[in-house]
C-alpha cells in the first residue's frame, strides 16, 4: 500500500472517481505530508539532540495540520498506540532510553500521563518479539532498538491504517453536508 494517493487530499479534499471534489478546505496532499514527516533534514542548519527530534516532528505536524488551533492527543490513542510511539521514541534517543526516560518523553511530547503499568509491560512485549534489546544497567534497564527493518515495517502498517482511517471519516463526514 502506498503513503499517497492520487484521488485523496490530505487536509482537506478528497476526489470522486470522476475527479470531483467531495468536499473539505484546501491542504497538503497525504504525499506532501508523508514526505515531509520522513525528511530527517533540521531547518536552519540546527543539528537537534535525538531527544529532541520527536518534539519538533509533532509541532511541525501539529502546525501543518491544525495552523496554530491547538490540538492535544487524548492519553486512550497515545496508549493504543504505545507499541509505535515507544519504538519512535527510543530510536529516536541517544541515551536515556530506560523507562523513566520513556515515560518523561510520553508527558512532554504527547502530554500523555501513563502509568508504568502501562509502559512497562509495553517494553518488555517489544523485547519478547525481538523488536528490542535490553541493556542490564546497575539500577535500570536501557532499551535500543534491535530490528530496524521491523520497526519500519510496523510503523508503517500503523500509520497507513491511521491515515485510512482519518481520511475515511473526513471524506464520510463532508458527503453529510
Amino acid at each position: 500500500m502506498s503513503p499517497a494517493s492520487d484521488d485523496m487530499d490530505f487536509v482537506g479534499k478528497s476526489r470522486g472517481d470522476d475527479g470531483s471534489d467531495l468536499g473539505g478546505a484546501d491542504g497538503v496532499t497525504i504525499e506532501q505530508l508523508y514526505s515531509e514527516l520522513q525528511s530527517v533534514e533540521d531547518d536552519g542548519g540546527v543539528r537537534l539532540a535525538p531527544e529532541q527530534r520527536s518534539e519538533v516532528i509533532l509541532d511541525d505536524v501539529v502546525e501543518t495540520l491544525f495552523d496554530g488551533r491547538g490540538f492535544r492527543f487524548d492519553d486512550y490513542v497515545v496508549k493504543e498506540n504505545l507499541d509505535v510511539v515507544l519504538l519512535l521514541l527510543i530510536a529516536h534517543r541517544s541515551s536515556d532510553t530506560h523507562g523513566k526516560g520513556l515515560m518523561g518523553d510520553l508527558a512532554n511530547v504527547f502530554d500523555a500521563r501513563l502509568s508504568p503499568g502501562t509502559v512497562y509491560p509495553q517494553l518488555h512485549e517489544l523485547e519478547e518479539e525481538g523488536l528490542l534489546e535490553v541493556q542490564e544497567l546497575v539500577r535500570t534497564k536501557e532499551y535500543l532498538v534491535d530490528d530496524e527493518e521491523a520497526l519500519a515495517e510496523r510503523v508503517t502498517a500503523a500509520m497507513e491504517q491511521h491515515l485510512t482511517l482519518g481520511l475515511f471519516l473526513r471524506a464520510a463526514l463532508s458527503e453529510l453536508d
